[in-house]
């Protein structure tokens, strides 16, 4: 070992704690002192005799370090010289694993980055004035994307109940008179017939001229579930004179209703249409329907109006919140004096009936001057799909915005890292400027530091360099116990050998 200036050059031996003549230390317990010293200072590591004269931390010959390509703050910009291929090898496993843990952060980072990565630092802030405009947009920004989530989620359950819109639907009643050929014996033409039509469309209005055009036109028949036609009982007699139609899975969809049949006298004729209610809708008992004010609804919207006057009247009950004490409106309805919240359902199902169909009178004509052809017509309310439902569908499922405001963020995301990049290079700059002695020692222990994580030394190597760390006074026990550990350790060897040779 070296020896430095202004030290003995032959110090004392150390002198031990124990007489050998007379009563021997007491032995320590070997599994509390390892074999191998747990400090490097405990024995000279081969290593010490190697870095006796080789320049540490890239310092060659006094000089200080300079990383190569300039200054950089990076802790592995330094090419650390003077190593043995152990230490430069787990340094370089250090540096991959570092390498491929950045690369997949990053990875994850372009997955998912929050929005905290697009806020300038304060730093930043107190050096571009300028930059409050930014964080005044980032702050506009958030509260657009709050109500636009917000108003998504109420599209989205809005899209769950059914949205309808009332329509005119106007039914055309039409019927032509066919005289009877003297000159034709056999056939249809030889015998007075009428026939009866019924067709009708949908009234346009603003919100049908503005959807797709493209889109077909619906069936006349897909508005009912059956239609029935009941002509005079006297004149065709009990057994033909109803024609009836109902809606079955196989039935093909057709533009209206044709019926003919032989007669030269008027005929009255009375049609029934029951409308193809999308959910389906009930009547209620007259008696329930003026105390809610409803007549045919679904049953959802007629539960809630039950739910609503019975909170307008106080009726549920304060100790027992799942029973409803009826008034005397509602014991006449149901009969009861009390009742859960549970039974409604029960309850209203024998107060439900189908809702009435629409009944138009209608004369055929068939004697007269205008009897050759003659139309009436009628306008019904009708329930059709809301229009705004498939744009509200559309606007969910549009991806080109959000691809759009996507691109823009990455955008914005690499700007703030470049701009917080160039406000690290600049801060080491000013360091450096203000005070490069100071600023290249921190720079120095910092890369000691970092280099002692790489390489998993334990100890401090820069202390150890000099001969004065081992004339400390806990070196004499250390030294003491390091032999002590040996002696013991080449004993249970001894012992091993001497016992197998004995047996």
């Amino acid at each position: 070992m070296a020896s430095r200036p202004n030290f003995p050059q032959n110090p004392m031996p150390p002198q031990p704690r124990f007489n050998p003549q007379g009563t021997p230390m007491r032995p320590f317990p070997q599994q509390g002192y390892p074999v191998t010293p747990q400090r490097p200072g405990y024995a000279p590591s081969p290593q010490m005799t190697q870095m006796q004269g080789t320049p540490r931390m890239g310092m060659s010959g006094g000089g200080i370090a300079r990383p190569q390509g300039g200054m950089h703050p990076h802790p592995y910009s330094a090419m650390h010289r003077g190593m043995s291929p152990a230490m430069q090898a787990a340094i370089d496993r250090k540096r991959q694993m570092q390498q491929d843990s950045r690369t997949m952060h990053m990875n994850k980072a372009k997955k998912k980055k929050k929005i905290a990565d697009k806020i300038l630092s304060q730093r930043v802030r107190d050096l571009v004035p300028e930059s409050q405009a930014y964080m005044d947009l980032l702050s506009f920004e958030r509260k657009l994307d709050s109500t636009i989530m917000r108003k998504r989620l109420d599209i989205q359950e809005a899209l769950k109940r059914p949205m309808k819109q009332k329509r005119k639907l106007r039914i055309f009643i039409s019927n032509t008179f066919y005289p009877a050929k003297p000159d034709v014996e056999d056939g249809d033409d030889s015998i007075a017939s009428w026939e009866l039509r019924v067709e009708g469309r949908l009234l346009e209005d603003g919100t049908s001229k503005s959807s797709d055009p493209s889109k077909g036109k619906r069936k006349f028949s897909t508005f009912f579930k059956s239609l029935v036609i009941e002509l005079d009982k006297d004149l065709y007699g009990p057994d033909n004179h109803l024609v009836e139609w109902h809606r079955t899975q196989s039935t093909n969809e057709t533009d209206g209703f044709q019926v003919k049949r032989p007669g030269d006298r008027n005929v009255k004729c009375t049609v029934l249409l029951m409308l193809d209610y999308q959910p389906m809708q009930f009547k209620l008992d007259p008696r329930l329907a003026r105390l809610l004010g409803v007549h045919t609804q679904t049953r959802p919207v007629i539960i809630n109006a039950l739910w609503q006057y019975i909170k307008t009247h106080k009726l549920q009950d304060k100790h027992e919140r799942e029973y409803i004490n009826c008034d005397k409106y509602l014991q006449q309805i149901f009969q009861v004096t009390r009742m859960k919240f549970a039974e409604i359902p029960q309850r209203l199902h024998a107060l439900l009936m189908p809702p009435d169909p629409i009944v138009i009178n209608h004369m055929i004509t068939v004697e007269g001057p205008d009897a050759a052809k003659k139309t009436a017509c009628y306008d019904i309310d009708v329930e059709v799909d809301d229009t705004l439902k498939q744009q509200m569908s559309s606007f969910l499922l549009s991806t080109q915005s959000q691809q759009e405001i996507q691109s823009l963020d990455n955008k914005i995301h690499e700007t703030v890292e470049t701009i917080n990049q160039l406000k690290t290079n600049r801060e080491f700059l000013l360091c450096f400027a203000k005070d490069p002695q100071e600023f290249i020692n921190n720079w120095l222990v910092s890369q000691t530091r970092d280099l002692k994580t790489m390489t998993d030394v334990v100890g401090n190597p820069e202390e150890e360099r000099h001969a004065d760390y081992y004339y400390q006074p806990w070196a004499q026990e250390a030294v003491c116990r390091y032999f002590y550990g040996k002696v013991q350790q080449r004993r249970v060897e001894l012992e091993q050998a001497l016992g197998i040779r004995n047996a």
